[in-house]
Order: structure tokens, then sequence, then C-alpha cells
């Protein structure tokens, strides 16, 4: 047995069933040698008395074990010592007064740093070592942190304590794929006091942000800064995404690209609003429109977006989206999702073009083939193909004709949001009818400017080059090349991006040219909120900082 369940300073002597599941060991101390006194380390020969302690243990073969371990106290024969006795201490084993071992306080925090407090308590109990989850906290709070190796390569990232309010800084050891150190803040005087103290950081990859720029080159002026690939590309992005919010009422009037094939056996159109949906609409987009003009106002008068959001209790990107929008930035008309009516529109284009309008005609016949649904979509579907009306026919029964806008090829476009993500996509990711849209939009004349030149910043950030090379002139162009064609596109959104772009010049050409980004600390970044979640968003910073620095 005592191979089998090795304790360490002590001698097993008997094995105990208390009661099923729960099993009790005997053990008595090792005798070995004379144990000194804490206090004076002086030997001692002069045993005093024996008393038990019951510190629980790891669990063996699915029971919970307890330990009935037996320790003599000896007397201390150092008369100056302040203490008259002390008992024999087991230093492998347990620590003094402690009512669980070391290993398994080892095998509890284990599981508490990876499941948090709530939930390895919860964890513990079908494996035999039950706990509470403020004893579990406890033991995380206790547990030393390890030791401290300083960088060569330091990625910086945020992340939201509360989004939107309170945010920190992850620190990343790129090159050792660990987390270093977790920041309460993001703030630059915290970074440069960290920065000041470990002196062999070479190269720190980092966002866009003003405050880790500046903390950077104050707190290791000898570092080299590499802006992060995926913000680059997600700035380019908001550019974009901003122009295309003032000018999306302008491009939706662009006619469609001709030759394009679309998908035959789905709705391109939506069914037709009632008359309630229609003021609900109508009185929704009224409200916008007076966000929209208060926004304004208070944008001309020389306002700062952040007062603004701060007075009118809006969200910055809503304020950002309408204080640089000259026009009202109407919202964009949906493409239908997919419906039940979908397999069989075949059927029901021939049988309308075969000259049936009867509803309930055309549902009997496709319920028929297997569709499960009622009369109602037949109807609206055919609602937006019934033939004109003769003049004769009485007012009341010609139906709601006026909605001629959703049966018009081509008009819907999508939002400005989702055109953004077209425009920094790659080319052969593009379907034909993304690449379609994208024509449609070159059809005016400034987005015949804006759109190749994201493209084209989307692909120079891909392909990590600023040299031209022979087989991508005419797609690649340098980056110095771009700068000067973006300063000067007419555009303010894409002007105001590149001269951000020149102003961290130098950062953005080593992220064209070097191997290293921030990804890895976006998946630390991706644990953390793990961790966070898993605590209910209610752990103290040192806990969520120790789970972080002591995950494995």
């Amino acid at each position: 047995m005592s191979e089998l369940y090795p304790i360490p300073d002590g001698q097993l002597e008997q094995v105990e069933s208390l009661a099923p599941m729960r099993t009790r060991l005997v053990v008595h101390a090792d005798r070995r040698g004379a144990p000194s006194c804490p206090a004076c380390k002086q030997h001692s020969h002069s045993p005093h008395s024996t008393y038990v302690r019951r510190p629980a243990d790891l669990p063996a073969a699915g029971c919970s074990v307890h330990l009935e371990l037996h320790v003599r106290r000896f007397r201390c024969l150092n008369k100056r010592c302040s203490r008259r006795t002390f008992s024999e201490r087991l230093p492998c084993l347990l620590a003094p007064s402690a009512w669980r071992t070391h290993r398994l306080a080892r095998a509890q925090v284990s599981v508490g740093l990876t499941a948090g407090a709530e939930a390895g308590a919860r964890l513990l109990n079908p494996l035999a070592m039950p706990t509470s989850p403020d004893t579990l906290r406890r033991l995380m709070h206790r547990t030393p942190l390890p030791p401290f190796t300083s960088p060569r390569v330091l990625g910086v990232d945020d992340w939201a304590w509360s989004k939107g309010r309170t945010y920190g800084s992850l620190l990343v050891d790129l090159e050792a794929h660990r987390v270093v150190d977790v920041l309460p803040d993001r703030s630059a005087p915290t970074l440069i006091s960290w920065l000041r103290r470990p002196p062999d950081v070479e190269i720190v990859t980092r966002d866009r942000s003003t405050e880790y720029t500046r903390a950077v080159a104050e707190g290791a002026p000898h570092a080299r800064q590499i802006a992060d690939r995926w913000h680059l590309l997600l700035n380019g992005r908001q550019a974009v995404e901003r122009w295309l919010a003032g000018a999306h009422a302008r491009l939706r009037a662009l006619p469609p690209v001709t030759g394009v094939h679309e998908r035959a056996r789905r709705r391109q159109t939506c069914f037709p609003r009632s008359l309630g949906e229609e003021r609900s609409r109508e009185d929704n987009r009224e409200r916008r429109r007076a966000v929209y003009q208060r926004v304004r106002e208070h944008s001309l008068t020389g306002e700062s977006l952040l007062s603004i959001s701060r007075t009118l209790r809006l969200a910055r990107g809503t304020v950002r989206k309408y204080a640089l929008a000259p026009n009202f930035p109407e919202r964009a008309v949906r493409a239908p999702g997919p419906s039940i009516l979908d397999p069989f529109l075949e059927h029901l284009i021939q049988r309308q073009a075969a000259g049936c309008e009867n509803g309930m005609q055309l549902w009997r016949e496709i319920r028929a083939q297997g569709f499960g649904g009622t009369s109602r979509p037949v109807h609206r579907w055919l609602q937006l193909r019934h033939t004109p009306v003769a003049r004769s026919t009485p007012y009341e029964r010609r139906g709601n004709d006026s909605d001629s806008r959703l049966s018009r090829p081509g008009c819907a476009l999508a939002s400005p949001k989702q055109l953004a993500w077209l425009c920094v996509q790659p080319g052969s990711m593009l379907t034909a009818m993304e690449a379609a849209t994208l024509e449609r939009l070159e059809q005016d004349e400034e987005a015949a400017r804006v759109v190749p030149l994201v493209r084209g910043f989307a692909q120079l950030v891909r392909e990590r080059s600023i040299t031209r090379g022979t087989r991508t002139m005419k797609t690649c162009r340098p980056f110095e090349q771009w700068l000067k064609e973006a300063r000067s596109c007419g555009v303010r959104a894409v002007e105001t991006f590149a001269r951000g772009l020149e102003q961290d010049g130098a950062a953005v050409r080593a992220a064209l040219t070097t191997p290293w980004s921030n990804a890895q600390a976006e998946g630390q970044i991706t644990k953390l909120k793990l961790f966070k979640r898993q605590m209910y968003g209610r752990a103290s910073f040192d806990l969520l900082r120790r789970r972080m620095l002591l995950a494995v």
C-alpha cells in the first residue's frame, strides 16, 4: 500500500474504511533523526507528548482520503528560547497547521485556475476532493507567481474590463508564447513604468493607439515598434465604412451590372410591407433623422465627438457616423433571407408565366409537392407579380401596387459595413455577385477612386512587401506611392486615414516587412475573456491576473 500511495515524511500503519467512498489512513511521522526547534534551530531528543492531525489528502480509487497523522511533540532544551515545546514538522507532506496536504492543494489549485472558484468547487465534489469556492479562491491567491523573465519581442494589446468604459493591457512574450503581465489600464504612464523595468525588449508589436505609441517611445526608446497588420486592415475598413455611410444614398441609385447570373431558386426581393409596418418604419426613420440633426448641430459648433456622445448619451460610433455624413444616412435595404418557399419557386414562376394567378390554386399545387406552409407566403409572392389590373376594376379591388420599388431588380444594396468588408477582401475570395457589387459601386466617380485605393492597401498588407515586383506591378503598388495617391484622392475619410498612416510610418513599414504581429496577443485576450466569464464578471483584477500568469 505504501508503494501505491506514498506518504512523504510518514509511515503508513493502517487503512480503515469509514463509510462508502471515504477512507482513513493511520500514519506515523518518520522517526529518523532528532527534530529541531523552529525558533532556535536546536535539535532535541526529549519527547513531550503525541497528538493527532487529520488533514485531507489526494483521493484513492475514487474515495476521499483523510490521514490520521500521529505527530510527536518535543521539549526545547534551549532555556533562552521562547518556545517550551514544539512539534516535529513534515515539510514534504503538509504545512504547519494545514488542513490539507501540499499535493491536494496543488490539485485543487489546478482545477481552480482552469475552471474558476465556483465551477471548480462543483467539479471537485465528484472528484473526491471537496472544498468551498472561498477556500479555492484563497488557495489561488496564495499560489506564488512564476518568476519574471524579460521578453525580447513583446506584444501589447488592450482588453475590455467593461466594454466602452474601462480597459486594461495584456503583455505577451511572442517568442515564448506566454503572457508576461496584465496591467490594470491602457494608459501611457502605466506601460512606461513597466517597460523601464526589463532592459531586453528589442521589438514591440502594438495596435495604432497613440497611448501605446507614446509609451513605447518613452519607456523603451531603443525598441523597434511594429504596427499590427490586422489593425491596419481594420482601420482601412473603418475608413471606407465612414465614407460609405455618407455616400450610401447616392450609391443605391446606381444601376446594377448586367450579365450577372442570379440564383433562380431563391427570392431576390422582399415581400411588401403592411400599412402598420410602413408607419412604424417611417416613425423610426423620423426619430433617427432627429438624432442626426442634433448631432450635426453640435458638430458644426466645433464640439468634440466624445462631448457630443456624453451630452446626447449616444455611442461614439453613432456620433462619428452622423457627424461625418453630409446627408442623412439611410438604412440599407436588406436582401431577403431563406424561405420555405424557395424550393418551389421554379414551379410557381412557370405556372405564373402560363397565366395562373390564383393564389389558392398555386398553394394547393405546391402543397401536393411537399410544401408545409400556409397560403399566405404564396399570396405575398404573387402580389408582386400580378399582371396590371384593368382601369375598369374598382379601386378597392386593385390591391397595393404603390410600392413598386421592391420589384425593381438590383435596387437593393448591402449596408456600408458589408460593403466595407467586400472592399478589403481578397479578390479570389469574392463570389460573382460580390464582384458585381463592387463593379456597381465603381460606376460612381468618387467610388472609382476609393475602392481601388482600399483594395490596394489591403493587398499591400497581405503581401507584406513595399517594393514593386515584376508580377505584381499592376495590383501591388509600393506603400509610398499608395500614400501619395491616397493623400490627394479628394475623399476626406481616405485622406485622414492616409495622414494617420504617415504619422505612424515607421511602425507601418515595419509591419509590411517583418513577420511579427499581435495575433498571439489576440488569442491570449480570448483566453482572458473566457476566464472573466467563468468568474461571472466579478473577478478582482489580482485574481484575473494570477489566472492568466499561472495558466498552462
